[in-house]
């Protein structure tokens, strides 16, 4: 399978080759006015967890002697403050490259590119966070220029990238599960197990907070859910908790952060408290630092940032056992993992028996809170993350 994959892009680059052509032409006319260091490949700059790392990345690396692409349109501008903050120059190319009407434009910009790079005096490094366009010029890139992928997942990138392994030096993963999902993958897919080799482990990172309240008012008990609305993230499961749990005992509150209004009537939940989506990070870490557990129901995940933030600010963990999350959410010691992935019943009954437990038990939730506090500032910090990256992209 994996040499039909070879094949056809093999095949399709010839025909691709007269717009890398042309691509090449315009840029040995209209050259870069500086050499730069890092060339990253993004998709967007919107919300999304993954863009927010793909900031911090560029952060952490970055600086002005590099340049941001970023290839498709964005649905807002969240974090496009914080990209411009790293120094690197930044380039929305998507009008020429996310355009299905013109799409020989984005043929023609795989030449340009990639000109543009392999005309560099100095080898740059060549970084792809999720980007389909970076994996389509990787061909096109002269083999003695180091190219870095990140992936965030088991996902339609894990297929799209099968082609193009071989030009791959490195790629970053921020889930051992994921990484064992991959190595499956390869062996089905027959791909060469040496590629397998090149992959490394990257733990997301996080700021963490200056402080952490070690205590706090057990009336109302706080259950918090942060996240973007998703079918994966199964919210019917928590408004379900809540409805529950509001007949049962009024001293549970239940609070949820982010753009859930296509999803939830919050009209039909009064007892919850909508927050809707926020970019401060002040007032997200002062909702979690007055919320006591945060509630994760996800089919899959990676392993979620809000877990590390919801750590970080003392929150005890109740989530499905997918991804990563077993990991780090080690059940009846630092919060609680469901029996079952798949039953929802069975979800819904168990939170709300372990909810009411919890919340029933001070004592209890404050040795959780403590342990996550701790393992957080140990395993979570923006500092290990930065420094894995600058290694990796030196």
């Amino acid at each position: 399978m994996y040499k039909l994959f070879i094949i056809k892009r093999v095949i399709e680059n010839v025909f691709i080759f007269p717009f890398i052509f042309i691509g090449r032409l315009i840029a040995a006319f209209h050259r870069l006015k500086k050499e730069y260091r890092i060339f990253f490949f993004f998709p967007f700059y919107h919300t999304g967890g993954a863009e927010k790392v793909h900031a911090q990345i560029a952060t952490a690396t970055g600086g002005n002697d590099c340049i941001i692409f970023f290839t498709r349109r964005s649905d807002d501008d969240r974090f496009i403050d914080d990209f411009k903050k790293t120094g690197c120059e930044i380039k929305d190319v998507s009008a020429y490259t996310d355009n299905k009407w013109l799409y020989f434009l984005n043929l023609v910009y795989r030449g340009l590119i990639t000109g543009y790079i392999n005309s560099q005096k100095l080898k740059p490094i060549v970084f792809n966070g999720q980007c389909n366009f970076a994996y389509k010029i990787s061909p096109w890139i002269n083999n003695t220029i180091k190219q870095v992928e990140l992936i965030h997942s088991l996902n339609s990138f894990s297929y799209i990238r099968i082609p193009f392994i071989p030009f791959i030096d490195k790629t970053v993963m921020i889930s051992r599960q994921r990484i064992e999902d991959h190595k499956k993958l390869y062996q089905r897919y027959q791909i060469p197990l040496n590629y397998a080799e090149r992959i490394v482990y990257i733990c997301n990172g996080i700021p963490l907070p200056s402080s952490v309240k070690p205590e706090r008012p057990f009336s109302p008990f706080t259950v918090l859910y942060s996240g973007r609305p998703g079918p994966e993230k199964r919210i019917h499961l928590i408004t379900a908790m809540a409805k529950e749990l509001q007949n049962a005992d009024k001293d549970i509150q239940f609070e949820m952060i982010g753009d859930l209004s296509g999803l939830v009537d919050s009209s039909t939940f009064p007892f919850i408290k909508f927050h809707g989506s926020i970019n401060d990070p002040e007032k997200i870490n002062s909702i979690y630092s007055r919320a006591h557990l945060l509630l994760i129901t996800s089919s899959t995940e990676g392993f979620p940032m809000v877990i590390m933030e919801a750590m970080a600010n003392g929150c005890a963990i109740m989530a499905t056992p997918v991804g990563d999350i077993p990991f780090h959410v080690k059940d009846g010691e630092n919060g609680f993992l469901f029996s079952s992935v798949e039953n929802e019943s069975s979800i819904i009954n168990e939170a709300c028996e372990k909810i009411s437990w919890l919340k029933n038990n001070p004592v209890e939730w404050k040795r959780i809170s403590g342990t996550n506090t701790s393992y957080a500032a140990v395993y979570f910090g923006i500092e290990h993350f930065n420094a894995a990256y600058k290694n990796l992209l030196k």
